[in-house]
């Protein structure tokens, strides 16, 4: 199965539509940011529509991440700044940011199913594999 082809077209689809009147991303961090006390914090005084063009530009580093198993210096300058020397965000927000992020997907992905979840899953888990180990490695 090409599970990258998989994600491909499931982000196409997601960026293409509305649900509940929100764009993906800002429907992400808003279901993000409620999920953990310690997320709202991070992001109380954040711009969100820059944070979520932030976003936007970061799944591009993070698919070209898994690809290729090569962190530029775009992703490691975002490691660094999420490290416990700066930010500070607990390797554990990562996965609570990929499953709101998943909750997500089904709710935008009309043609979503278990295959789209594994592709979104495998492609951005090197990434926040990096992310993780670079929190107490910078």
């Amino acid at each position: 199965m090409d599970f990258e082809r998989i994600f491909d077209e499931s982000y196409e689809r997601v960026l293409k539509v509305q649900h509940n009147k929100e764009h993906f991303f800002e429907a992400f961090y808003n279901r993000f940011i409620e999920a953990d006390s310690r997320v709202a914090v991070h992001f109380k005084n954040t711009n969100m529509e820059h944070q979520q063009q932030m976003l936007e530009k970061s799944f591009y580093r993070l698919v070209v991440f898994y690809a290729t198993n090569y962190a530029d210096d775009y992703l490691e300058r975002i490691a660094i700044k999420h490290s416990k020397l700066a930010l500070n965000i607990a390797p554990d927000l990562y996965d609570i940011w990929l499953d709101n992020l998943m909750t997500t997907v089904a709710d935008f992905d009309p043609l979503h199913d278990e295959n789209t979840e594994l592709a979104w899953r495998l492609v951005l888990s090197t990434g926040i594999t990096y992310m993780k180990f670079k929190h107490s490695h910078c």
